[in-house]
């Protein structure tokens, strides 16, 4: 295994963690969005709607983040047991290109949608 990969896994998983710190907490096992404010009981109607706005913004963003933070997580996991690069449907090694774009990727070309 090249560990380009493995290089690349971490350094996204590092980005996704700090991007991921910046819009919300970890709550338990999943992140949970928050917004940047004050008290709550002091702050003015557009303030608290601001920050509402925020909030909304950051959960829809956090969603994909998380998802894509499992699938580094998964595959640096298959770095360590010696299953990664291969591809889930068919177990035949995932190509070379479609890692380089995407090292976290399950699938070969041919299983691409599956």
């Amino acid at each position: 295994m090249n560990t380009d990969y493995k290089t690349k896994l971490l350094e996204e998983q590092k980005m996704l963690v700090s991007e991921l710190s910046r819009l919300g907490k970890k709550d338990g096992g999943t992140w949970e969005a928050t917004a940047q404010g004050g008290n709550e009981t002091e702050a003015d109607p557009n303030t608290s709607a601001s920050r509402f706005e925020e909030f909304e913004e950051n959960s829809a963003v956090i969603v994909p983040l998380e998802e894509r933070l499992k699938q580094v997580v998964e595959a640096l996991s298959k770095v360590e047991t010696g299953k990664y690069g291969k591809c889930r449907v068919c177990n035949n090694p995932i190509e070379p290109e479609r890692l380089s774009v995407n090292p976290a990727a399950e699938t070969c070309m041919t299983h691409i949608e599956n």
